[in-house]
């Protein structure tokens, strides 16, 4: 692969660091964003603990709901990953609180990437802007589906990544002046921690191992490893075939709760010694969102197995994904190795 200058928005975040280690592995220069630069010296450390060597890293201030910093973090730079993006552990009250900086950050980068005289924006999305909104479904998801945003159970986060994402391509088919774009669409993203800041599907890992779930209710989502996020955007970036393209990453077909459970009690052995074997019926679910908002979230979503196909992403760009068992074990071990377990 040719050596080029990337920029990654969102280095901080979880998918974003992973994304960085693979560029600089492979030789590139890479830029990021964050929101302060002193964030700088916690990120460069994280990132050299996880083994990249940082000297082609460089970090520039900019913040996905401000104009400033946007155009000097993108100029020069052949190819843009843009992954920054809120996601919150709840939902607000407002839904415009994620809209807002989901949609307009979107444009923001994109219009600095084009200023720029960028090739190609590979933008992180979400099967949140894909697959809800519908119900139940025997048949998986596809690259051709789209949420319903005013559909059953949307919430602000599926909102604003499906907005975003459908401002993304509208920008670019009338102001993108030849620039290119590459869309990811990933599930439950989990795999290994690079430190203490955690992403919520992470997090719910280390509240199983904590034995912090006192049950496992029937909700059922897909997974992936965020190594092979960062892989399937990286290929995205540089394939002639990705140009226009959504993505999938899903690793298989969607796994609920107690299997979760089951797959960190089996790859992990007295480290999950904490993890509950308690179901919770869906009934209980439903009488506690009466008055309990995280309750109140999953009710809708209860014994809905939200399949999707990887077929588009296997064929056109030869990714091979890691296995649910796998990414589900990675996760867990990487939370014992950074001592995060309580």
């Amino acid at each position: 692969m040719t050596t080029s200058t990337v920029l990654v928005t969102g280095g901080s975040g979880f998918v974003g660091g992973h994304v960085i280690l693979q560029l600089l592995g492979q030789g590139h220069h890479v830029r990021t964003t964050v929101r302060s630069l002193t964030r700088e010296a916690e990120v460069r450390a994280t990132l050299e603990r996880a083994g990249a060597d940082t000297r082609n890293l460089r970090f520039f201030a900019a913040d996905l709901e401000k104009d400033e910093g946007w155009a000097e973090a993108a100029a020069g730079c052949d190819y843009v990953q843009h992954v920054a993006s809120p996601f919150p552990p709840s939902q607000p009250q407002d839904e415009q609180e994620l809209i807002r900086p989901a949609r307009e950050g979107t444009l923001r980068v994109l219009r600095a990437a084009r200023d720029a005289g960028v090739k190609r924006v590979v933008l992180t999305s979400s099967f949140a802007a894909i697959g809800y909104g519908h119900g139940q479904r025997d048949t998986p998801y596809t690259e051709a589906d789209w949420t319903d945003v005013n559909g059953p159970a949307v919430q602000p986060y599926m909102k604003s990544k499906t907005l975003a994402e459908r401002a993304a391509w509208d920008f670019v088919g009338s102001e993108g002046k030849g620039l290119e774009l590459a869309v990811v669409n990933p599930v439950g993203i989990f795999g290994p921690a690079l430190n203490g800041d955690l992403s919520t599907s992470v997090w719910l890992v280390k509240s199983m191992l904590e034995g912090k779930m006192p049950g496992l209710p029937d909700l059922w989502f897909g997974v992936v490893d965020v190594r092979d996020v960062a892989n399937l955007q990286i290929s995205a970036m540089t394939d002639p075939a990705a140009a226009s393209e959504r993505f999938l990453a899903i690793a298989g077909p969607a796994v609920s709760i107690p299997q979760m459970a089951e797959v960190l009690r089996s790859a992990l052995g007295p480290a999950a010694k904490n993890v509950t074997r308690r179901r919770v019926p869906s009934w209980v679910v439903r009488i506690l969102a009466l008055f309990n908002p995280m309750a109140r979230e999953a009710a809708p979503r209860l014994g809905i197995k939200a399949n999707a196909s990887n077929a588009k992403a296997r064929a056109v760009l030869g990714w091979q994904p890691r296995s649910n068992d796998e990414a589900i074990r990675a996760t867990g071990q990487s939370l014992i190795d950074l001592g995060l377990i309580g």
